[in-house]
């Protein structure tokens, strides 16, 4: 048998933020059933934690979705180091991931980790598009201070600016519109969209990813590092973002990105709520 943890990420409370099961020793595990292990939990991710390999490193953490491996996502890392360091790991460490190493800091159940890796515009997808893949008008993206655009570190996200919070809550994604852009825009996930609006000092955000059987994520800090990047990438100044996401689908998340010429950090809250033993190799 084989232990796992399963905790909600940028959240302080349990069944708020975003699912995530960890194996914190996954040498055990028959390494051709990651993907099956995954997609058993149909959490919108899965960490596999191993030792490093890099032996100054602290772990090696592989992340898998329901349907294929990540090199770098924000809610399994903040999840993984919390639970890391719930069970006696040291408060800093540096997790080797398919981007490279990060270093993470723990502290009273909060983590932050920071990523240099540089931000890349893949494409600019038709706005008429991404309305639709959307379910909404062209009305309603907001161009003033981008037009939709595929970017990310490590995952590309089809970051998009909505005009008003009504247009958000209105999102009813079409799948046959996702498809026809990631047909169209090939990229790490097929077609990500990440909406968001700006409402004072808070973002409101939602992520669907259905093609990579995520209908909707309830906080997604690849995205938010992203974004965070792309805005100060235009803008020439640091930011510091407090994103709300999640509200809608009943699981509110709290997600914190500072981006600057360095790099971009995250930083939020995890809480264990569950733990089992994994059967399937027995």
């Amino acid at each position: 048998m084989t232990a796992y943890l399963v905790y909600d990420v940028f959240t302080d409370t349990p069944f708020g933020g975003n699912q995530l099961a960890i194996f914190t020793d996954a040498e055990a595990l028959p390494q051709d059933k990651l993907q099956a292990i995954a997609a058993e939990f149909n959490f919108s991710e899965v960490t596999f934690v191993y030792p490093p390999d890099d032996l100054r490193h602290t772990a090696k953490v592989r992340i898998f979705t329901p349907t294929l491996e990540l090199p770098f996502a924000g809610h399994p890392i903040i999840g993984t180091a919390i639970a890391l360091a719930d069970i006696g790991f040291p408060p800093k460490m540096t997790l080797e991931l398919g981007i490279g190493p990060v270093p993470c800091t723990v502290a009273n159940g909060r983590a932050q980790f920071t990523t240099t890796v540089p931000l890349t515009r893949d494409a600019k997808p038709d706005t008429a598009l991404v309305a639709r893949a959307l379910g909404l008008t062209v009305d309603d993206i907001n161009t003033e201070h981008h037009t939709p655009v595929q970017a990310g570190l490590g995952v590309a996200f089809v970051i998009t600016e909505l005009s008003n919070r009504d247009a958000l809550s209105r999102c009813q994604p079409d799948i046959n519109a996702m498809r026809d852009g990631a047909a169209r825009y090939p990229g790490s996930l097929d077609f990500a969209i990440l909406a968001y609006v700006v409402e004072g000092d808070l973002i409101h955000a939602r992520m669907f990813a259905p093609l990579e059987n995520i209908p909707e994520d309830p906080a997604t800090g690849s995205a938010a590092a992203a974004l965070a990047a792309l805005l100060c990438d235009l803008t020439g100044e640091i930011q510091d973002l407090t994103i709300h996401q999640g509200f809608q689908m009943g699981r509110p998340s709290v997600i914190h990105a500072r981006a600057d010429a360095s790099g971009v950090t995250i930083s939020g809250q995890a809480v264990r709520v569950m733990e089992g033993q994994f059967l399937g190799h027995n």
